[in-house]
């Protein structure tokens, strides 16, 4: 876990984005053991290194998941979600047969997310901040 602020940094840009999702399964059926939860976090890093997403925290219950993860700021993140939640989608369902039978059609995730920015700071000391831009 991210303890102090770390700084990114690319040819043009300092740069600290990170983002809590939330994704959860299609009619909140519980299928997500550890060794889903194992393999949907592998597959979650394995597509974020071509979108330039990086997985700081994943954790699951039986019905969703918590995802913190870190991206340049280049990439559009519904874009990435979307792309992760096709994909897992697919393969989970190839790789773990027996969930189908708790999921109608071929939906794993439903299609909406909770998509939340998180930042070093909480709101009031940025503002604070430059609120006090230009004083001595």
């Amino acid at each position: 876990m991210i303890t102090t602020m770390e700084l990114d940094k690319n040819q043009h840009s300092v740069y600290s984005i990170n983002y809590h999702l939330v994704m959860v399964i299609k009619y909140r059926r519980k299928v997500i053991s550890d060794e889903i939860s194992g393999y949907l976090r592998a597959t979650f890093e394995l597509i974020g290194i071509t979108y330039g997403v990086e997985l700081v925290e994943w954790n699951h219950d039986k019905d969703h998941v918590h995802v913190l993860f870190r991206c340049t700021p280049q990439i559009a993140p519904a874009k990435f979600i979307n792309a992760y939640k096709s994909v897992s989608s697919r393969l989970v369902k190839k790789n773990y047969p027996e969930i189908r039978q708790y999921l109608w059609k071929e939906a794993f995730w439903t299609k909406s997310y909770c998509l939340i920015s998180t930042g070093g700071v909480s709101i009031d000391v940025i503002k604070q901040y430059i609120e006090r831009q230009g004083q001595k």
